[in-house]
């Protein structure tokens, strides 16, 4: 389960979005691109820590934070995540267009 909202933290940001996400059998769940998300977690081992940010995609210096959150399992372990960004554009510039893109 991956979630959205703004503010600097999880604790205090209300979820504004939230998605489900299976890559395993197959790619499946509510996330608008869950193929390409699953690409994506397969490429870099589930570590979404090693998502790197895009040289293709410029963003504003707006200051809007907004914070994502995973909680799950991938291949047997446990997964849990929690990530901010200084606003919308820098998370959707993690990765490909693909997992926090929701």
């Amino acid at each position: 389960v991956l979630t959205m909202g703004h503010g600097d933290d999880a604790a205090l940001a209300t979820p504004e979005r939230a998605v489900t996400l299976t890559c395993a059998p197959t790619s499946s769940g509510t996330h608008p691109s869950a193929a390409r998300a699953c690409a994506e977690l397969r490429g870099i081992g589930g570590d979404f820590d090693a998502l790197a940010t895009r040289s293709d995609v410029l963003c504003n210096k707006l200051y809007r934070p907004v914070v994502v959150t995973v909680e799950g399992v991938w291949q047997g372990k446990r997964v849990s995540y929690e990530r901010a960004f200084s606003n919308e554009c820098v998370k959707d510039s993690y990765g490909y267009g693909g997992v926090f893109t929701f």
